[in-house]
């Protein structure tokens, strides 16, 4: 069996696994994040079907991801969740999926849905089976810790990077992959930061103006945001894919959790990086 090792554990995220969930459970009483452990439903989801996280190193954006993955744990226990990551690396495919093996992290083992990954790549021509893209690049990895945590081993789920995040092609992903999961225990999820090394007040006001196109469920006026502010966010196409599959799978709102910056982690508002959580339901 195929598997992908961490390539950011000990940077990123602590490297061994009680330092790991230490780390986690710091992050989720942190005064930046939901001041709690979370408790895990004991039921399928029940009414969320996409999230967006942030994927910086856990000391930035950590608190501000807990909020997310807090929020998820009280909704309850997906059987496959769907990752949707830019692709910082440049490497592999424009749009990669990962349909087999598993990814290794600290604290043990996920598997890779390959049945419903073979379902997605029926459902669209643009989805290239590939492994190379997923080797180095971070926004898929930081988010399965997490879930980890959560939830153990007891789930599988999808890697899909995407280099290619024009509007187009990252709605074509979106429709695969609620077809995929039609009537499906399942989630998607998009990781991405949002405005990178600017001023705290211009980063703010940059990644409102985002935020609320997202908590509106419109994609294309996410896009014409990012686009008329130059807004520096890195997963635009994940989070795009996200909303359009969210809809397609019933969703009819969106909810901001916690939107903090850089800055207000480490006290530089000089240059900082935005991270957002925000969760869409049924």
């Amino acid at each position: 069996m195929k598997v992908r090792n961490p390539a950011y554990a000990g940077t990123f995220y602590e490297g061994n696994a009680q330092s790991l969930r230490a780390q986690i459970e710091d992050c989720f009483k942190h005064e930046l994040g939901p001041k709690a452990l979370p408790i895990v439903a004991d039921s399928k989801l029940k009414s969320i079907i996409g999230l967006v996280c942030p994927h910086a190193g856990y000391m930035y954006s950590g608190p501000v991801a807990a909020h997310g993955y807090y929020y998820l744990a009280q909704d309850g226990r997906p059987d496959t969740i769907v990752i949707f990551g830019p692709n910082h690396t440049g490497a592999g495919s424009g749009i990669a999926i990962m349909r087999e093996g598993t990814w290794r992290t600290p604290l043990g083992n996920v598997g890779v849905d390959t049945a419903l990954a073979d379902s997605v790549v029926s459902e669209s021509s643009i989805i290239d089976m590939d492994e190379v893209a997923h080797l180095r690049e971070h926004s898929i990895e930081v988010q399965l810790p997490w879930l980890q945590y959560l939830y153990g081993s007891s789930f599988k789920f999808i890697p899909i990077c995407l280099l290619m995040q024009d509007f187009e092609s990252s709605r074509e992903v979106g429709t695969a992959v609620a077809k995929a999961l039609r009537n499906k225990n399942a989630l998607v999820i998009a990781s991405t930061d949002m405005t990178h090394y600017e001023p705290q007040k211009v980063a703010e006001r940059k990644d409102k103006t985002v935020i609320d196109a997202a908590l509106k469920l419109d994609e294309k006026a996410l896009y014409s945001t990012v686009e008329a502010n130059q807004v520096s966010m890195c997963g635009y196409g994940p989070v795009t894919a996200t909303i359009t599959a969210a809809k397609l799978l019933g969703t009819r709102n969106g909810k901001l959790l916690c939107y903090k910056t850089s800055g207000d982690a480490v006290g530089d508002y000089s240059a900082v990086v935005g991270y957002a959580s925000l969760v869409f339901t049924r």
